[in-house]
Parts: C-alpha cells; structure tokens; sequence
C-alpha cells in the first residue's frame, strides 16, 4: 500500500466535494478498494498504485471540468467514469459562447453589435464600444477578457473607470481609499462575479492577477499581456484617455466603453472619448462599435425610454 498527496490547484473544494461532500462520496464510490482522506485543498489517497493512478487523473479532468464549465453533478462523474463525459469544445466561436459562468450559465454575445464587437477583438487591439444604458457593451468587454484569460491569451485582466459622480455631489466618503472608491467600481464587480467563482476571484484580486482600480491609478504603468477595459470613457478627459490608451504594452487588448449623451464632467465638452473619436478614426487596428436601442436586454421599457430621450435629444 502506498500513499499518495494530491493538492488541488484553481479550484474551490467546495466545487469539487460538494454540498455534505456528496459529490466526494460518488467519486469514492468508483474506487473501494483506496481509502481517501479530504481536508481542504488537500486529499490523501492511499491504496494500490495503480488504483491511485487511476483516480489521480480522474481528479485531474473533474478539474478541468470545473474550471472550464464552473459546474459539476454527479452525472458528469458518472459519464466520466463510464468514459463518457461530454468533452464539450472550449466556448470558441462556433459554439457562440465566450465563457461558462457560475453554475454553468453560458454567456454569450446575444444582439447584433455585441457579435460584432466580439468579431473586432479577434481582429483589432484597440475596440471602443459606443451606446446607450442597458446594451451589454460593458458586459461583453468583460466575458471577452475573462474567455481571453481562461484561453490564456492573456496573463491578467485591468478594469477601470473616471471616479466621476453621476450629476451628485456625495460629498466624504467613510473608509480607506478603497471603501472610499468601490462604489464606483461596483458594476465592473457584479459582472465578474457572473463569470468568475467567488472565492477564485477573490483570490486573483489579492495577487493582481485581476486588477480593478480607477482611471487615474493607471498612470505610468505599462499593461502588458493583459485585458484591460476602461468603462464609462465618456467621463474621461482628454489628457486621461491619452494617458489611458498610451499604456497599451505587448500582447495587449484594449476595450474602451462609453455613452456620449450621459457625460458627467462639468464641462461636458470636454469629454475625451468624443475627441479620441474623432481623431483616431480610420486608425489600422482600432475599431468603433455603435450599440443602439436594438441592443438593450434590459427591461423593455428602457428601450422606450432611451427612444424617447434620442427622440427629445437627436
């Protein structure tokens, strides 16, 4: 008899054993003959080595499993026990998905400019993705990083916005600074937890590997190998979406979201997503995606209500 340490690596446990273990029991259940032992991200199997073989490298594919689709049950544990469990393609362009979010949910590009902007990435660095309230353009920058991170074509992901107040004064903010600016960033947050494992993300957080911060945090940086979206550009200035924009380093992809008619800097003429429009048209390597009313997926009414401002405002 020997004995055998296997760590698990990228996952939570919890994913892995289960609910009161249940799903650890269904994998025992295949190898009577080993005894296992779980304690957090560690499991002590001992037994023959062949037999331990064998369940090494079904933990290894439950793995996989995990982080691919963020769900388990215990008949995909059977089908892969049987040899059968659905080798499902990574979520690519033929299947539509760009990544498995939590419990499995398949977050796809849904209208006709969220595919179009999906398109643009695998074309251009440089997308600015341009349109009302409630069109997903945020939404599918971010599943777009996260897919080019879990396909590890990219090594990290940066989200930013201007800590600009919409038209209120919120006056002192309790807390250190990031208590004070997290609300700001709050939006940029719900999406990932849609995507990403709580407790992973946390994780990847804590070591930068997923870097939330505002704009003005960006300065003097060079963003290599990474994703990185800058959401509501429309309350940059000129200078900051300058300085945003030259930190593109190597093997970099830039996404940068905004709505040009909800501007909350003082001086709304002065917005620095207007001027980079303007100027960088016609740029090899930069695309500019409109999203309209068509691609609302919001409440229905926040089509007749963007309709009606366009309508009162052309």
């Amino acid at each position: 008899m020997i004995e055998q340490l296997i760590y698990l690596e990228g996952i939570d446990p919890v994913t892995l054993y289960g609910v009161n273990n249940i799903l650890l029991d269904k994998i025992k259940s295949f190898f009577p003959k080993l005894k296992v032992v779980a304690r957090g991200n560690e499991i002590r199997v001992y037994g023959d080595e062949g037999e331990i073989e064998k369940f090494d490298d079904l933990i290894h594919v439950l793995i996989e499993h995990l982080q691919k689709f963020n769900r388990l049950s215990e008949n995909d544990i059977e089908n892969l026990f049987a040899g059968e469990l659905s080798r499902e393609a990574k979520p690519d362009e033929s299947s539509g998905v760009l990544v498995y979010g939590n419990h499995g949910k398949m977050i796809s590009a849904r209208t006709v400019n969220q595919k179009q902007l999906v398109e643009q990435y695998r074309k251009d660095d440089l997308l600015f993705a341009i349109g009302p309230a409630g069109t997903g353009k945020t939404y599918t920058a971010i599943a777009l990083a996260v897919k080019a991170f879990k396909n590890k074509e990219v090594k990290k992901i940066i989200l930013t916005r201007p800590a600009v107040e919409a038209g209120e004064h919120l006056g002192f903010l309790p807390g250190d600074v990031k208590e004070k600016l997290d609300p700001y960033l709050q939006p940029l947050y719900d999406a990932l937890y849609d995507m990403i494992p709580i407790r992973k993300l946390k994780d990847y957080i804590v070591d930068g590997t997923i870097h939330i911060a505002p704009l003005a945090y960006m300065r003097g940086r060079t963003l290599d190998n990474a994703a990185v979206i800058l959401d509501e550009a429309q309350n940059a200035t000129t200078s900051q979406l300058k300085m945003f924009l030259t930190r593109m380093g190597k093997s970099a992809k830039f996404i940068v979201t905004g709505d040009i008619t909800q501007i909350d800097l003082p001086d709304k003429g002065k917005s620095g997503l207007t001027y980079a429009l303007k100027i960088l048209k016609g740029i090899k390597g930069v695309s500019v995606i409109y999203f309209d009313e068509r691609d609302i997926i919001r409440h229905k009414l926040v089509k007749l209500i963007v309709k009606a401002y366009d309508t009162e405002n052309p």
